[in-house]
């Protein structure tokens, strides 16, 4: 693919390009109909589904602390405390403070929440199997793994500055 000017001297080439496009293309489309799924069936966002699925699929003792639990879900601190006081109100988690810290705060999945990651589940993996996995072949998945896991590690070492603590935002030069 040559780009027109001023673009002609992008450091990308075609293959590049299209695998951008493709894999955001295919993440945002994805997204949408996870998020439409998860509404109509257990009246979930995407980032409630996320907290449940990693408190009741994810951690033995459905506990997580707060910090760890936004750095795995990618959300923002104060972004996943709202979302945390929403859920408690509907009954879905408790937040208590951390065993371990005394300014943490843990967030644990209820029996209702439970509940709830029940209802949206089965569509959910409907969902992926339909759009995402239906195309692909076992050494596909395989491959999509291998390549995508990298990608992650790399990324999740440079959160985006919104889940960066204050604290290491100010001790790094080019935050």
């Amino acid at each position: 693919m040559t780009f027109a000017e001023p673009y002609d001297d992008l450091p990308l080439d075609e293959s590049q390009l299209r695998a951008y496009f493709g894999l955001m293309d295919v993440a945002g489309l994805l997204r949408h109909h996870v998020e439409q799924q998860l509404r109509e069936a257990a009246d979930l966002t995407y980032v409630q589904f996320k907290v449940l699925a990693r408190l009741g699929l994810d951690s033995p003792t459905g506990s997580l602390r707060m910090t760890e639990l936004a750095d795995e879900v990618v959300y923002s601190r104060s972004g996943l405390t709202y979302q945390a006081g929403q859920m408690e109100k509907a009954g879905w988690v408790e937040r208590s403070p951390s065993p371990d810290d005394d300014r943490g705060v843990t967030l644990t999945i209820t029996a209702a929440g439970r509940t709830r990651l029940t209802e949206a589940l089965p569509g959910h993996v409907e969902v992926l199997r339909d759009l995402l996995f239906a195309t692909l072949s076992d050494d596909d998945v395989t491959a999509l793994t291998a390549l995508l896991e990298p990608v992650l590690e790399r990324m999740r070492a440079r959160p985006p500055r919104s889940t960066t603590s204050r604290r290491r935002r100010a001790a790094t030069p080019d935050a």
